[in-house]
């Protein structure tokens, strides 16, 4: 049940479809989930200013079940890599928030995991 969402004020003008299946891909690969389970959103064109300023930058969140510490800045580096190389939002412009909620917690297919 992986979730990736991020919020961006960057227009992305083409390729919208690819970025999104790339991203699905990576979440997979980096969590080692089978990609069936995986969700990602991304808004662009959002108001969002960091730093003081409105260039281009990125507010993240990853939600999944069973996350833990040791892994986490090697999603850092994955998603802020990905995201500086495809969208050029620079990775000192990027903030990630991990999530890992209890399985009761959260729902999917009328029932919780």
């Amino acid at each position: 049940m992986p979730v990736l969402s991020i919020d961006t004020n960057i227009k992305i003008e083409k390729g919208l479809g690819q970025t999104l299946r790339e991203l699905s891909q990576l979440c997979s690969n980096l969590l080692g989930k089978p990609e069936q389970y995986v969700m990602v959103q991304l808004n662009d064109e959002q108001n969002l200013i960091f730093a003081g300023s409105n260039e281009p930058a990125a507010n993240c969140s990853l939600t999944s079940l069973d996350l833990t510490d040791e892994h986490t800045k090697d999603y850092s580096e994955a998603i802020c890599s990905y995201l500086e190389d495809r969208l050029e939002i620079p990775a000192n412009r990027i903030y990630i928030e991990f999530k890992s909620p209890q399985r009761s917690l959260f729902g999917w297919n009328k029932s919780t995991f």
